[in-house]
Order: C-alpha cells, then structure tokens, then sequence
C-alpha cells in the first residue's frame, strides 16, 4: 500500500476543499452577519492541515492501486467531516458543541439532510449558504470531482472513481478516459443544478432561496434555508418543480449524458432501471395520496393527492424535503413512506438508499430459487432487460444486501442501546443509513434532541450509507491491510 502516496492526496483534497469556504466567507464579509471570523479561522486551518498532509510528500509519485483508493475515499470522507464542522463550532453568534458541529457536516456532505439546528430561519446567511453547499459538493463527490485533475498530480483517478461511484456496476465508463467521464458527470450536475436555480427563480423563489434549494435538491438532499422546508413557500408551482428534479436527480447520470448525446428521450424508458424507479414511485405515490384522503387526514382528493406525491418523491428518492410532517400522519402512511427509502434512487444518482437495480436483483434472484424448486435441473439466468447479469454481481448485491441487514441491525441496537424508544431508534438509523434525514418519533423533525452517542452512530450510519457499505467495512478486514 502506496501510504506516503495516499497522504499526499489527502493533502491537496483538503486544500481544494478550504477553498469552498471562500464564498461564505465572503458572504459573511459583504453582509456583516458576525461570521466572518469563524470562516477565516476555519479555512486558514483546513488549508493549513493541508500542507501539512502535503508538503512532507510532496515528490512522492505512484499510481493508486485499488486498496489505495478505498483507503483516501474513506480517509478523505472522515477528514472532510471534521473539518466541515469547523464553520459551525467556530460561529460567534451561533453555539454549537463538537457533536452536533460535526453531525451537522457530515449530514451535509453524505447529501443526508438530517439537522441539529432549530431555527434555521435566523441563522446567519453565510452559514445558509454553507450548509447548501455542503450538500452540492458532496451531492455527486467531491472525489469525482477530483478524478478530473488527479492526473495532473502525478496520480491515476479510476481506482478513486470505482471508490467513490454507487451501484453495483462500478467498470463502465462514459467517456474512453476516466477523466473525461468525471468532467461529463460534473457538467450534467452543473446543468441540473443551474436549470433548477431558475425554474425556482421563476416559481417564485428569491434568489438567494433559488440558489440555496437548486443545491441540495440536485444533491438529493433536503437541507432547505427555512425550517418549514418547502411548506414554507406555501406554492404547488414550486413543489411541482421540486418533484421534477427531484426525480431527474435520483435518475441514473449516465442515462442524462446518453439522453443529451443522443438527443433522445427514449434513452430513459429504454432503461429498465429507471422503468422500475418510475413505477415504484407512481405506486406508493398512488396509495400514499389514497390513503391521506380515505383515512381523513386531507378533506379533499387534490390537496391529498398533492402532499402524497410531493412527500413520496420527497422520502423515495432520499431527499428528505417536506411540505407537512409526514411522522404525525397515520403510521400505515409513515411507514410506507420510510420503507420507500430503502430502495432510494438509481445506481449512479445522487439518491441513497439500497437503489433500484439491486432490489430489481434481488426480487430476480428470490424469484429464480422460486423457479429452481420446481425445475431443480435448470438453468435460469438472471436478466435485467435484454442483459444477462453475470453470477459475480449478483453474488456481490447478497452481499451488499447482507452486511447491509447486519450493519442496519447493529446500529438499531446500539442506538436502543443509548435510551432511544424502538421508533426513534429504527426510524434513525433508516434515514441515516439510506441519507434521507428526517425519521419519525423524535426525530421527526430534527435530531436536536437526542443524546451525544446516537448522534455519533448515526454519523457513522450516514458514512456507511453514503459509501455504499463495502467502501467503508472494507477497511475493518484484517485481509485489507495485508502486504
């Protein structure tokens, strides 16, 4: 393992992430929101435990092997967490401990959505704007980001890119050169994001607001610049344009780079993923906004059918915004709703949770045992569309969806563990785990209440969830660290 190596990259990623503290920070000055100071210190840090990393390394040059990958993506995500929270914990007017800074930031980054803060609406508008970007960057990965100009640095990016990039499939590229697949992949998300800035411009956003949502909702994550989130802006023209990129975010990029190629909508309906993602949502969407009106929670069928496609896109695609609280509904419904995480977005979205392809693998698969019973001597392939999916990844999604379970059930009972109700427990570790953010019981609102521990397992759970479990676990393996 090339460690000397995997330093130095560390230090030039912290580097370019100091840099993104420069906005606020200018933010802050042009304003005078009393932030200033506390963006100055954090940036001279975060650069200077940059060079720090850096400097001593600085001629070292290798190419990253897979391990190494692993081991900076990891490194990278941790590292990025602490010094995220630095803004937070250094804020003047706006105190906040160790824990709740760094569960804040990390939150951010994995695009979770999960908050500590009350108040939001009086927060200095610097830290609105730097909590959005939190979410921006770390809404496609600051590491694909990254890829583009690693080999300017003496450095490969693919091991980085195979790191980094969720779903089962990790080998196929847009582009001939990793590094122009990066770049593809950040001007799809730098579109979306600018084509989502306007359209709530328009909608009737100011642009401050315009700007702050585009972010975190092309992020797939649910932070919002007021606390009633959405509902704030009281406006079905806004909430409708919400749901449309919210879908198009929790999409697979690839399909938005081969739909721009070639100049085609078919690209989308031709994908049987996305088939399976369209018609998920449209069936808890269907009895979402069904039950909301049969069980009386809505005295109408258009104001239920609104509050039920919203949230359903909302929660089943991990964003997380709301437009009513969706834990004080009928349990049938809230349940539904968070159950709708667990299969989240598409392979190579921004969305979490477990993802369409591997559930559509897994139904698949339970189906051929089914099959298999029957005709004990046959041999069925699994398919997806007209493709055959080898015996290698459907053996690696078992094992995604087992460490999965395991991991899921550890971290339920360590956060009973901690004086949690079972609700509370459950419901916060599934939206951590899936980086959706808002659970349900206490946690339904914010997570301001809860005790220290819990707050660090879950900043744990958002790690995992975020680095699609094997990324993370890996590192625990003795096997890992062999010569």
């Amino acid at each position: 393992m090339h460690l000397f190596v995997v330093q130095r990259i560390l230090g030039v990623l912290l580097m370019v992430f100091s840099l993104s503290m420069l906005p606020p920070l200018g933010i802050s000055m042009m304003t005078g929101d009393g932030a200033l100071v506390g963006f100055t210190d954090a940036f001279i840090l975060t650069l200077g435990l940059g060079l720090a990393f850096w400097a001593p390394v600085r001629n070292r040059r290798q190419d990253l092997r897979v391990r190494d990958g692993f081991l900076v993506v990891v490194m990278f995500w941790g590292v990025l967490g602490l010094t995220g929270s630095l803004p937070f914990l250094f804020a003047e007017n706006h105190d906040m401990t160790i824990t709740d800074a760094v569960f804040e930031s990390i939150s951010g980054l994995t695009t979770t959505g999960a908050t500590v803060i009350v108040g939001i609406d009086e927060l200095p508008i610097s830290i609105l704007y730097y909590r959005q970007q939190l979410q921006w960057l770390g809404g496609m990965g600051i590491i694909v980001l990254a890829v583009a100009v690693l080999p300017m640095l003496g450095v490969g990016g693919m091991q980085l890119y195979r790191a980094e990039t969720p779903g089962p499939v990790k080998d196929n590229k847009l582009t001939p050169r990793i590094t122009e697949t990066a770049k593809a992949l950040w001007y799809i998300y730098l579109g979306l994001t600018l084509s989502c800035m306007l359209a709530y411009w328009l909608g009737g956003m100011k642009p401050f607001d315009a700007m702050g949502h585009a972010f975190s909702t092309v992020a797939i994550g649910g932070f919002s610049t007021h606390d009633e989130s959405i509902g704030y802006y009281d406006s079905t023209l806004i909430e409708m344009i919400a749901v449309i990129f919210m879908l198009l975010s929790g999409a697979n990029f690839a399909l938005h780079f081969l739909a721009v190629r070639r100049r085609s909508l078919r690209t989308y309906f031709e994908d049987p993923e996305f088939r399976g993602y369209i018609t998920t949502l449209a069936i808890v969407i269907i009895i979402v906004s069904a039950a909301l009106y049969l069980m009386g929670v809505y005295g109408n069928w258009g104001e239920s059918i609104a509050r039920g496609l919203f949230q359903a896109v909302s929660i089943g695609t991990t964003t997380g915004f709301t437009t009513a609280d969706y834990s004080l509904w009928p349990g049938f419904i809230s349940i539904l709703l968070l159950f709708s995480s667990f299969v989240g977005g598409c392979a190579g979205s921004t969305g979490g949770g477990i993802k369409v392809i591997r559930f559509m693998l897994l139904i698949k698969q339970g189906v051929r045992e089914i099959n298999r019973l029957i005709h004990p001597n046959a041999e069925i392939p699994i398919r997806i569309g007209a493709k055959t999916i080898p015996w290698r990844i459907v053996d690696a999604v078992w094992g995604f969806f087992a460490l999965y379970v395991a991991s899921f059930g550890i971290m339920y009972l360590a956060l009973a563990s901690t004086g949690l109700d079972l609700m509370t427990s459950f419901s916060a570790v599934a939206a951590s785990i899936n980086n959706l953010g808002p659970g349900l019981a206490d946690v339904g609102a914010h997570y301001a209440n809860i005790n220290d521990p819990a707050k660090w397992i879950l900043c744990f759970a958002m790690l995992l969830g975020r680095l699609e479990i094997f990324t993370l676990l890996v590192l625990l393996t003795p096997a890992f660290w062999r010569k």
